[in-house]
């Protein structure tokens, strides 16, 4: 029998790929339970597009109001670290760094639309429904973004044995403070983000090309605490560096590669946004127990 934990999953994802917060999606979570314990079990017609449709809006009146949160912050503002063992292709496809900054740059409804038609396969009239919009609106808010995001999306895949190799290169060029290593693993357009949310020293800006974005791994690398360690593990759908201070998260650094080399650097260390890496946020697999 259907019952909420049927979906919980699939509200967590909506949620993240819309928030680019899982602490802020779980929290959507929660509220999504609590309208859906507050409604009579009979009044609901199918409960999947019900939870669909409260998870949604929830997510984009939060949306509404993170925006100009975001326009003051500090730096660039990077999604929160999503670790993501057992989660498979096409997937994960949907939630790389990459893709869900470029999310960033689609107004809320587009946002929303765009992900329940394309990632999540829902028909535009539930869709139409879910966002209380007239159908052709929601298929003009999709075609819009379809088109931005096809524009800008990187056009590189790797394989993981791909990623394997090179995360095993660059964290050797790294510890051994290799630059002319590391400088032959990153393209030469490559592009370094950090987020550290003004709390922790980070670059404020892009930094771009290989040479630059080498001296500036070479500094963080003489900056870091004794106890450091990395661990590679799978997050936001690839895998990536997970950095440690002794028990404590220190960094995560996740990657466009482009073939052989490194396109992207997505280095988040704002210590909001680790608090919970490796405890295991991402919703378990959902049961089939009654509420």
């Amino acid at each position: 029998m259907e019952s909420f934990e049927t979906y919980r999953r699939l509200l967590f994802f909506i949620a993240y790929r819309m928030l680019g917060s899982a602490m802020e999606a779980e929290d959507m979570v929660q509220e999504t339970y609590l309208r859906y314990q507050a409604v009579a079990p009979e009044s609901i017609r199918s409960l999947k597009p019900f939870l669909t449709t409260i998870i949604t809006r929830l997510c984009l009146d939060q949306l509404k109001a993170a925006r100009s949160q975001r326009e003051q912050y500090i730096g660039p503002w990077l999604p929160e670290p999503l670790q993501t063992e057992g989660v498979e292709p096409p997937e994960s496809d949907s939630l790389s760094m990459a893709f869900l900054v470029l999310l960033e740059s689609l107004s809320p409804p587009e946002r929303a639309v765009f992900l329940l038609r394309e990632v999540f396969e829902y028909d535009y009239d539930e869709i139409a429904r879910m966002l209380d919009k007239e159908e052709a609106a929601c298929r003009q808010l999709f075609s819009r973004a379809r088109q931005h995001i096809t524009d800008h999306r990187p056009r590189f895949t790797s394989t993981p044995e791909q990623q394997q190799r090179i995360l095993g290169s660059f964290m050797q060029a790294v510890s051994q403070g290799d630059v002319q290593g590391l400088t032959a693993l990153l393209a030469q357009d490559a592009v370094w983000y950090s987020d550290g949310g003004g709390k922790v020293r980070a670059a404020t800006r892009p930094v771009q090309g290989a040479a630059a974005i080498a001296a500036l791994l070479m500094n963080i690398q003489s900056r870091i605490p004794v106890d450091f360690h990395m661990e590679v593990m799978p997050i936001n759908g690839v895998l990536s560096l997970a950095m440690w201070s002794g028990e404590q998260p220190f960094g995560v650094m996740t990657f466009t590669l482009a073939e052989t080399h490194i396109q992207a650097i997505y280095f988040v260390v704002n210590p909001d946004k680790l608090a919970h890496l490796g405890d295991g946020i991402l919703s378990p697999e959902p049961d089939t127990t009654d509420d």
